[in-house]
């Protein structure tokens, strides 16, 4: 089998570059495939972070990619259509995750369909923060699919919303496994310069209105002085309304805030020295955050919302709260600690890890691309 694989690779940073590497190196185990990557992603205007490029402390893979897609100039659409039109491919694969990259990646797929199948892998459909417009591109670019793989229950229902006969395929995230391993907690927390002796909350990843930092900052306040919170990613959104609230929280001298980018290789320090990763958010599809603490052992408390509960609760992973309340995350946090739920919900993760790998992933989705 040939595939062509077109997304976002190195030397882009994030989430979704780190699960196409990820995927893309399992795959090629299994089959020939070429990257066919962005030469612009995004306009630096419509980017809120410091940099959308890998930094020289991050563990990239340096996926070998053709640079040929540029989201905003449609004579590049017909340029990649026509590179991959001349790989051959048996299946052209499209992750997709965001609306503003529909027209040119469904006319890519658009353009490639009479002499491959095509396939889309969706990390997101409907964006945290909507746009007029949304739905229209959404409905662009799924309809130049002829089949999806999606890695949950609320991607699916959402999909067939769209598409009510999609063919699908479903298979929860797997784990990322490219950060080094776990160190020992007294370790990582003075390589942070943090105390010991506390329960440590971990708020990780970007840093934006949807993921609910706001609702954990005041269920903190509701914890005893055997907490403390540390808060790790780079803010897409005015932070001052944060700062106001830890400022003004009785418990603000265990709130810890390294409010930039975390580059890959200090990773390893955040989860290890955390007893629990805390993800409060008020919408949702997955997290990779729940896939990079699995990683490390580390039991997540998630909400009801999007995809998340769908690796925890089947499996007993973690715990989910129905809603992102203040007085029901308190009343979990302390919960989780006073029954001891650590060593069975890390058994548990063990387990999980084993089971749903990139190569797992991979060799489902070559056997349902044969049988499209």
């Amino acid at each position: 089998m040939k595939i062509a694989y077109q997304s976002v690779f190195y030397p882009y940073r994030g989430g979704i570059a780190q699960f196409n590497a990820s995927l893309f190196r399992a795959l090629e185990k299994k089959a020939e495939i070429k990257a066919f990557n962005f030469s612009l992603q995004y306009p630096q205007i419509l980017f809120p972070g410091t940099s959308q490029y890998v930094s020289e402390s991050d563990i990239a893979d340096n996926i070998p990619s053709e640079r040929i897609l540029n989201s905003i100039n449609p004579l590049s659409y017909l340029k990649t259509a026509a590179a991959i039109r001349a790989y051959k491919p048996d299946i052209l694969i499209s992750a997709y995750w965001m609306s503003f990259l529909a027209p040119a990646q469904g006319t890519v797929a658009r353009l490639v369909k009479k002499s491959a199948k095509t396939i889309s892998v969706i990390n997101n459909i409907t964006p945290h923060e909507r746009k007029l417009g949304d739905y229209l591109m959404n409905q662009y670019f799924l309809k130049q699919q002829q089949a999806h793989v999606v890695m949950g229950n609320a991607v699916k229902n959402e999909l067939k919303e769209y598409i009510p006969d999609a063919k699908l395929m479903l298979h929860p995230h797997p784990i990322y496994n490219h950060f080094g391993g776990k160190i020992p907690k007294v370790d990582a927390l003075k390589s942070l310069n943090l105390p010991t002796g506390k329960k440590t909350l971990l708020f990780f990843g970007l840093i934006r209105e949807y993921k609910g930092l706001d609702v954990l900052l005041k269920a903190f306040n509701k914890l005893s002085d055997a907490y403390q919170l540390v808060i790790a990613g780079e803010s897409y959104e005015d932070f001052s309304k944060y700062e106001e609230l830890i400022n003004n929280s009785p418990n603000r001298d265990r709130i810890f805030v390294f409010r930039r980018y975390i580059p890959d290789d200090e990773v390893a320090s955040f989860f290890s020295a955390s007893d629990l990763c805390v993800l409060p958010y008020k919408s949702a599809t997955q997290s990779g955050v729940v896939a990079v603490a699995f990683h490390f052992d580390l039991p997540v408390l998630v909400t009801d919302k999007g995809n998340l509960k769908d690796t925890i609760e089947p499996y007993d992973t973690g715990i989910v709260i129905d809603e992102p309340d203040e007085n029901m995350l308190s009343l979990a946090v302390n919960k989780y600690f006073e029954e001891a739920q650590e060593n069975q919900f890390i058994e548990n993760i063990k387990h999980f890890k084993k089971k749903f790998t990139w190569d797992h992933m991979a060799e489902e989705l070559i056997t349902f691309a044969k049988n499209i």
